[in-house]
């Protein structure tokens, strides 16, 4: 493992001009995405890390710093740095399914029960700000990490940004950027529940089982609403992380 990440950072090194930190960030997330760091696995010393690679411990801790914050690594105290094995999904960045399970070298895909184009109930109006009677792309999906379902997601986006719901095969943030409609900014809340007989179901956990439940408005750039989501992840698989920073002292 040691020599892969060292020749992947040797590569990046090459292709790149970027400083140090962020090339080392890169060699590291592209070992977990080529599964030579699997998860759980426990990385170098940041004291090792920097012995091998020549680098100062300030460089390495800085890249480690990133790659945990993104959930692609984990700090255990007393223990070291270790390769996620939950999926640790930042509250403070606006990311996709597809792009946080692709950060971890796991193989997103979906599996739809509903894609098809509706009028807007009153709920996904109010959501969205959209006119009764207006229409919608409504989708239901079952999302899946490599071989293991890990949420239940139901989505609504207007029929005007996207006007065929056979676009969206797994990432709709990569189908809204194409449109030329990035999402740049979205409101959330998350709260713990309970997840019910077809959920259960769907996620092949036992009825009553703990899940997080996550309901985002994703906006673009001039402001408007495009995407209402409703989200159901495994409690055993995921984690959401915030950082909070404290009121600067009035001395």
């Amino acid at each position: 493992m040691e020599s892969a990440l060292h020749d992947e950072y040797r590569r990046q090194a090459e292709d790149t001009h970027a400083p140090a930190y962020l090339r080392l960030r890169r060699a590291i997330r592209t070992s977990v995405e080529r599964g030579a760091l699997g998860p759980g696995h426990a990385l170098p010393s940041e004291r090792e890390l920097a012995r091998q690679l020549e680098l100062s411990r300030v460089t390495v801790r800085k890249a480690l710093a990133g790659l945990v914050e993104d959930g692609v690594l984990t700090q255990r105290h007393g223990a070291g740095t270790f390769v996620a094995e939950r999926i640790v999904k930042p509250l403070s960045k606006l990311t996709s399914f597809t792009g946080d399970l692709r950060a971890r070298g796991l193989n997103p895909r979906s599996v739809f029960m509903e894609r098809e184009i509706g009028e807007v109930t009153p709920e996904e109006a109010m959501a969205l700000n959209l006119s009764p009677g207006a229409l919608v792309v409504r989708l239901y999906r079952l999302r899946y990490g490599s071989d293991e379902p890990l949420a239940v997601e139901r989505s609504a986006i207007p029929q005007d940004i996207v006007n065929d719901p056979e676009m969206i095969e797994d990432s709709l943030y990569e189908v809204l950027e194409k449109l030329g409609c990035r999402p740049v900014r979205a409101l959330q809340r998350l709260r713990a529940v309970n997840f019910n007989a077809e959920q259960a179901r769907l996620l092949d956990v036992p009825e009553g089982s703990a899940g997080l439940a996550l309901e985002r408005r994703t906006f673009i750039a001039n402001g408007r609403l495009v995407e209402y989501t409703r989200s159901w992840y495994r409690g055993d698989a995921y984690d959401f992380v915030a950082e909070l920073q404290g009121e600067p002292s009035n001395g």
